[in-house]
């Protein structure tokens, strides 16, 4: 949204509610629920059709309703107390970071990323990756560490998705219409835009710069789609992992150098820069530069400076998700830029490569980055020992056990996820803010106050939530493609009362989303016991050329037309944030099997334990070590598929697993009940997983722990080398 048109916009607003815009323009709704309501308040089923989107919902309300509430004095109360409530939140003091550290000397941590997933409501990102960097902001935010964070605007972003009549993927791309987004443009002091050069072959790039403001921290976007371009240019930041490899560098070029050239231009000096994966890792040459213009020194000197404050955090084992880029495209777009350097290609060239002499070999953005960083991590402990031993070549002289990539384990941001009404119900018998500052004993003592019949019944109304979603896109899927006959069919899918297991991520063929259907009559056996019915959700977006992804939802789908999985199996089209919170709250066991050890992380099942599902998982990425540490629990917070042995079969041996663990201990525990109807024992589990699971793996812990094992390091390393 222009600064004109937001103007217009709020003197649209009746004075009395005036203050909304200024609460539509930081994020910070989206993990405050009383800020949240007000918007709902205003027009529910609009708020819903606009993807949550307060910036669009305050230019398309009817103005009937607007001057309505405006004269609702208990409304413009709850403005007003919103507005107070975030003035205090913003200009307080007694955060995390200032109360244990004090101000850090005034250093700033620049947090840089291709894809950040923080609302529905801004679509620039795809999945896994973007939706931690988003929580890594709204954890920064809260708990006040310095931090500043780049990324890209994309025009169109990453593709909706539709399953076309033989359950193929068909990829839809919208465009983003920025006046209807909760950003700004950023001016300068003159009050024009802000806009950075990026250096390309024969040209400059120009790149605007947009902000997000996310809670206390500032996110500035960069989008070349304006007329000073060329045609092509214009272009680079049309979608999200869009195009092939030539626009992936125009992208990262931009990323990385216009991004730290907007920094720059904003007056912000950062003194760490952490890459949350390779895609901009450009960053580190464009401070080498300025390192070397600043101090009058040598690209390997200003290399040393550099290392010293940067910070690099890998994100997966999987060869194809790590940049690769051929010499002769190296050389079209960087040549210039490196004969500035006063580096030879070979020497440059070298530091992404893992053979420095080979000429042939491609230029990797990983190992870049890691080359031009003092501090990496993996994304949980057994993807730390993963990249330890993929990355060994790197440093020849090292014991694998001590090359220099240790890790912090994901987490997610809980306040975007868990339900408000299980956070209402653990405040009332805990304490408010019960998920912060307890440990796992404390916690695990106090949830016997929280009655079991109540967070049952929560619950209960959270998976007829969910069914009636269901119903509502399965009817709108089917109406787009068939007879209105056939939508009518929709009411028929789920039932609200049996157990529902959730499976929903990017369908990338090591996360294995046909595990579960391997046999297919065992499982129909499985899901259609008269007496203890099950049923599943799957979701999930295949990457555009994947093709072997696209397969596993075709699969998926056409079993789920058949008899007798029609209704009790289902795959959700367009999977996105909305979704994934409705799927972690209603469903009753989240599925995750990737093929260890792919699976660097993952946190939705983190996501779905804070709402009091069980996870069923392969011991892979977070699960592995979160399954060490409660296995010989009481009340474990689920179940582990095998035990993370290699077999010669190994799909057919975790599949019986799987199918074993379903009919002899998941399905009998949920459905053996008590007098009063109630799965005591299961509730007990649900417990488990909150008090568990919810304290040791959400984004305050993992910021804690990049603050203190690296920011903190990595500012003192950066004043030594200076």
């Amino acid at each position: 949204m222009t600064e004109q048109t937001r103007t217009t916009a709020a003197s649209a607003l009746p004075a009395s509610i005036g203050q909304l815009q200024d609460l539509a323009y930081n994020l910070r709704w989206r993990w405050d629920a009383p800020t949240r309501n007000l918007f709902a308040r205003l027009d529910p089923l609009l708020w819903e059709n606009s993807n949550q989107n307060p910036a669009l919902l305050l230019q398309t309300v009817d103005p009937a309703r607007l001057q309505e509430v405006a004269a609702d004095a208990e409304y413009s109360a709850d403005v007003a107390n919103a507005v107070a409530e975030l003035d205090v939140y913003m200009a307080s003091d007694a955060t995390w970071f200032r109360q244990a550290h004090g101000d850090a000397g005034g250093s700033l941590i620049a947090y840089f990323s291709a894809e950040f997933g923080l609302t529905e409501a801004l679509p620039i990102y795809s999945g896994g990756l973007g939706v931690l960097a988003g929580d890594h902001l709204k954890s920064a935010s809260d708990l006040g560490i310095p931090l500043v964070a780049v990324g890209l605007l994309y025009q169109q972003g990453y593709f909706r998705q539709q399953l076309s009549e033989t359950g193929w993927q068909q990829e839809l791309y919208d465009t983003n219409d920025f006046e209807k987004l909760p950003l700004v443009p950023q001016r300068g002091p003159d009050g024009a835009p802000v806009v950075v050069e990026v250096p390309f072959p024969d040209r400059p790039v120009l790149a605007q710069v947009w902000r997000v403001q996310v809670g206390r921290v500032p996110l500035y976007l960069l989008d070349t789609n304006f007329s000073d371009n060329r045609p092509e240019d214009r272009d680079i930041t049309d979608q999200l992992y869009g195009g092939d490899v030539e626009t992936r560098i125009r992208q990262e070029l931009v990323l990385g150098i216009g991004g730290y050239r907007a920094l720059e231009q904003l007056g912000i000096q950062p003194t760490v820069c952490h890459m949350n994966e390779g895609h901009s890792a450009f960053l580190s040459l464009e401070r080498v530069r300025t390192v070397m213009q600043q101090r009058g020194i040598a690209f390997a000197e200003a290399q040393t400076i550099v290392q010293a404050g940067s910070v690099f955090t890998t994100h997966t084992p999987v060869a194809a998700g790590h940049d690769y880029f051929p010499p002769e495209l190296m050389d079209r777009y960087l040549g210039p830029f490196i004969q500035e350097l006063d580096i030879a290609r070979k020497d440059f060239l070298a530091l992404g490569r893992h053979d420095p002499n080979n000429e042939g070999e491609y230029f990797c953005q990983t190992i870049f980055a890691l080359r031009m960083s003092q501090y990496a991590n993996g994304v949980s402990k057994l993807h730390g020992e993963v990249s330890r031993d993929m990355w060994k070549d790197l440093y020849p002289d090292t014991a694998v056990n001590d090359v220099p990539v240790g890790h912090v384990t994901n987490g997610v941001h809980l306040l975007s996820y868990v339900s408000p009404q299980i956070d209402a119900l653990c405040d009332q018998y805990l304490g408010a803010n019960w998920r912060h500052g307890r440990s796992v004993s404390q916690l695990r003592e106090e949830f016997d106050r929280v009655p079991s019949d109540e967070l049952w019944q929560v619950h209960t109304k959270h998976r007829w939530d969910l069914v009636r979603v269901v119903h509502h896109r399965l009817r709108t899927q089917l109406e787009r493609d068939h007879s209105q006959e056939e939508s009518s069919a929709g009411a028929d899918v789920l039932n609200p009362d049996a157990l529902t297991i959730g499976f929903a991520r990017r369908f990338a063929t090591y996360k294995r989303a046909t595990l579960l259907l391997r046999d297919p009559d065992r499982l129909a056996r499985i899901l259609t016991s008269p007496v203890r019915p099950t049923q599943v959700v799957f979701a999930g977006k295949a990457h555009p050329r994947d093709e072997g992804g696209k397969e596993l939802i075709r699969r998926v789908v056409e079993l789920s037309r058949q008899e007798p999985f029609r209704g009790r199996l289902v795959f959700l089209e367009d999977y996105n944030i909305g979704v994934a919170r409705t799927l972690v709250q209603g469903v009753d066991v989240w599925l995750n099997n990737p093929q260890r050890p792919f699976e660097a992380s993952g946190t939705s099942g983190m996501k779905a334990a804070a709402n009091g599902v069980l996870n069923v998982s392969t011991l892979d990425g977070w699960w592995d070590e979160a399954w060490a540490a409660t296995r010989d629990d009481a009340a474990p917070p689920g179940w582990a598929i095998g035990d993370g042995s290699t077999y010669d079969d190994q799909e057919k041996v975790e599949a019986d697993a799987l199918y074993n663990l379903l009919e002899r201990e998941v399905i009998p525990l949920y459905y053996d009940r008590d007098g009063d109807g109630l799965p005591r024992r299961w509730i007990e589990r649900m417990k488990s997983a909150m008090y568990t699971i919810s304290p040791v793996y959400n984004t305050d812990r993992m910021l804690c722990e990049y603050a203190e094992r690296y920011y903190l390091p990595a500012i003192d390393s950066y004043g030594q080398a200076r």
